[in-house]
């Protein structure tokens, strides 16, 4: 490939790091390189799209099928939501997720449409798929918050079945840490997997959602960024929207992802957004290097971008039947 045309694409996505690698398996190399170029062309067209936080295939390629058959941008950010609560493996979301220091999993998750209406449950017990009690929150109640046993009897009375969400493997490595009972939240394990969405449909709707049992071991009540609207996930229809993973309470603290929104609505490219989101974070906080926030963030015309303090955070990206994993550009390039 020329300089100028790498240059050119990198430029489109931020991503400026070779992909290839990236790919999921089995996919050849010239199958690589069409996906590569209709994910770089920013069009009007470039829609229906999912992007993902982390490398999530099964749940952004479940939210993308469903928008490739006409289904809605929010049916498809709860679907492929669901996917990750339900998983066992993943640690940072839903059933099997890391608890608190008292042992119990704590679940925030919020969801967003097109007409700018949001649901958000925090710290919710015994109830595997928060992203779709968010959503009945958002369309039964007069409320767009609810906390705690309110929450959970709330999502009972909906049907919801209640569960024990902490399993035999969360509760070894829990009863582990209580060892030493270090808190020092670990950079891209955490909150690896933490879930955030945001999703373009056939209409050229944009819905988001974002689900996660937050910072394992934290402290009994703590929230963090994901259920707060502004902060985990914003979404204005006319313009675009952004969400957010890692240390929520340095998202809340710049309002992260409402900056992103209105960055792109002043004129800004989704990528160069979220570049000036973690730009705000690292120059307010000397203590940068210990933690990690990513965001994520997509325009009115489908364009992406997406941008993290340190190294290893990565997207997921449904477009044109196909779903692969890009590696974020990152701002600390120091060791």
């Amino acid at each position: 490939m020329k300089r100028r045309k790498f240059l050119k694409r990198a430029s489109l996505t931020g991503i400026g790091v070779a992909v290839g690698t990236t790919i999921l398996a089995n996919t050849p190399s010239n199958k690589v390189n069409e996906i590569e170029e209709n994910l770089l062309t920013n069009t009007k067209e470039n829609f229906p799209i999912v992007i993902s936080t982390w490398n999530v295939p099964n749940a952004t390629k479940k939210a993308g099928i469903l928008i490739e058959e006409g289904g809605t941008s929010l049916d498809a950010i709860e679907k492929g939501c669901m996917i990750e609560e339900a998983d066992l493996n993943n640690h940072s979301v839903g059933n099997g997720g890391r608890p608190d220091r008292d042992g119990h999993v704590t679940l925030d998750a919020c969801i967003m449409d097109k007409n700018g209406n949001y649901g958000s449950v925090v710290y919710m017990q015994n109830i595997v798929h928060a992203i779709a009690v968010a959503r009945k929150v958002m369309e039964d109640t007069p409320h767009v918050i609810l906390a705690g046993k309110g929450a959970e009897e709330f999502a009972i009375s909906k049907g919801f079945k209640k569960t024990n969400l902490l399993t035999e493997a969360s509760k070894k490595a829990w009863e582990e840490w209580k060892k030493e009972s270090n808190y020092q939240p670990l950079i891209n394990i955490e909150n690896h997997d933490t879930i955030g969405m945001l999703a373009i449909d056939k209409y050229g709707d944009i819905s988001g959602g974002c689900t996660t049992s937050g910072l394992a071991y934290k402290m009994a009540g703590r929230v963090g960024d994901s259920p707060i609207i502004g902060s985990g996930l914003f979404i204005d229809n006319q313009v675009g929207g952004a969400t957010a993973t890692g240390m929520g309470e340095e998202v809340l603290k710049t309002v992260g992802s409402f900056l992103i929104v209105e960055l792109m609505r002043q004129g800004k490219s989704p990528q160069e957004a979220c570049e000036e989101a973690i730009l705000r974070i690292v120059t307010k906080n000397d203590n940068y290097k210990k933690f990690q926030v990513g965001y994520i963030a997509i325009n009115k015309k489908g364009e992406t971008g997406y941008y993290s303090i340190h190294e290893y955070f990565s997207v997921s990206i449904y477009k044109d039947n196909n779903c692969i994993n890009l590696p974020s550009d990152f701002f600390n390039k120091t060791k």
